[in-house]
């Protein structure tokens, strides 16, 4: 391997080396299964998009769906078969940027935010800007969920995991079709619920995370009753159940804090209560 110096004291690999780095930069190659889901959800994301665009909302919705299933799917997969990698990792990032982040937006938005222009140009511009703050949170959010350090807590995640902020407006929409929402009310609803799912998404709000449930370990044994009741209920109608389990997952991590801080404060008061009567006995 020849090695030369190059322009201003940078210095270059020639010959040999330069050809062998490159074969082994060809030959490094990446895992097949789990990044054939997140291509999967990729696909399922872009599908939405063109079907939002040609007004099928129904079928955006149902391919957002399919999205958060491989999304849930792949990541469990590399770990199960030891295949995770930093590749996958940011493609996954890439992936649910534009099934999680981009496409909930513009489905949101061809949907109802745009037909808020009728109430005025001050609606219309709240309609796109409520369907950017979304899209903006979810790229914010999974750029700190890159950057940061893994967190010492796996039971919880920081903020509203962005599958599930799509869940929040995509389950909206699939009903809202269904349901023939055309209102005033619906669309203002639509776009202070699409808001609010871009603010979770950036919050410091706990969430659980279910990385306890591992296919490796042991679950209670009520599980196996509750999982496949889930799936009956979403067979049986999916875009009213699909919106009602966003809403509840949406709501427990705010509920959640609620409850922790009360708790916190309860122990702080039977603390220095405790403390009272101690010094008030040692006064005696």
């Amino acid at each position: 391997m020849a090695i030369c110096p190059g322009i201003h004291g940078i210095r270059t690999v020639t010959g040999k080396g330069k050809r062998g780095g490159s074969r082994r930069l060809r030959g490094r190659g990446v895992y097949l299964l789990p990044n054939l889901l997140t291509t999967g959800a990729l696909f399922a994301g872009f599908y939405a998009i063109i079907g939002a665009i040609d007004g099928n909302y129904e079928r955006s919705a149902i391919a957002l769906f399919c999205a958060v299933i491989l999304d849930g799917l792949d990541g469990r997969l590399a770990r199960l078969t030891g295949t995770e990698s930093d590749f996958g990792k940011e493609y996954d990032s890439l992936s649910d940027l534009v099934a999680f982040g981009l496409a909930p937006a513009l489905i949101v938005y061809e949907w109802g935010l745009s037909r808020l222009d009728a109430f005025g140009w001050i609606w219309g511009k709240a309609g796109w800007l409520a369907a950017f703050l979304y899209a903006v949170s979810a790229a914010l959010r999974l750029a700190r969920f890159n950057a940061d350090p893994p967190s010492t807590d796996r039971r919880f995640f920081e903020g509203l995991p962005s599958p599930s902020a799509a869940g929040l407006v995509f389950g909206m929409v699939w009903l809202g079709a269904e349901l023939g929402w055309s209102g005033d009310l619906a669309l203002i609803g639509a776009g202070l619920l699409t808001a609010a799912a871009g603010l979770l998404m950036i919050s410091h709000i706990p969430y659980y995370s279910f990385k306890e449930l591992s296919p490796r370990g042991k679950i209670p044994f009520t599980y196996l009753f509750v999982i496949p009741l889930i799936f009956v209920m979403i067979a049986l109608n999916p875009p009213t159940v699909v919106f009602v389990i966003a809403c509840t997952y949406a709501a427990s991590g705010p509920v959640y804090r609620v409850w922790r801080w009360r708790r916190r404060r309860a122990r702080r008061r039977a603390a220095d209560a405790a403390a009272g009567a101690r010094s008030g006995a040692g006064e005696a």
